[in-house]
């Protein structure tokens, strides 16, 4: 998880401080029919641009491919979050 927390805060250009990666394994899952290694992702951040998707996609595959699972085992959500509906530390940002 600490490499993850790191590649994520530097592709996002973001201070690690802001970075939660969260891991849920044994979790029963199918993935085109087959319970094979497989990875479900979700990004969520403030600011994060459409353009950025394909550069993270290749990251956190790559990551996954170290963990054994295969890059077309993977799905990626990627998610714009609002300033205001994002709350953190009494607030929001």
């Amino acid at each position: 998880m600490t490499t993850a927390s790191q590649q994520v805060a530097g592709a996002l250009g973001k201070p690690e401080r802001y970075v939660m990666v969260s891991i849920q394994a044994s979790v029963a899952m199918l993935f085109g029919g087959q319970g094979t290694p497989l990875a479900y992702l979700e990004l969520k951040s403030i600011g994060l641009q459409e353009s950025q998707s394909t550069e993270l996609s290749a990251m956190l595959c790559q990551l996954m491919n170290d963990y054994a699972i295969p890059s077309d085992r993977v799905y990626i959500e990627f998610t714009d979050a609002p300033r205001k509906m994002w709350g953190w530390n009494g607030g929001t940002f």
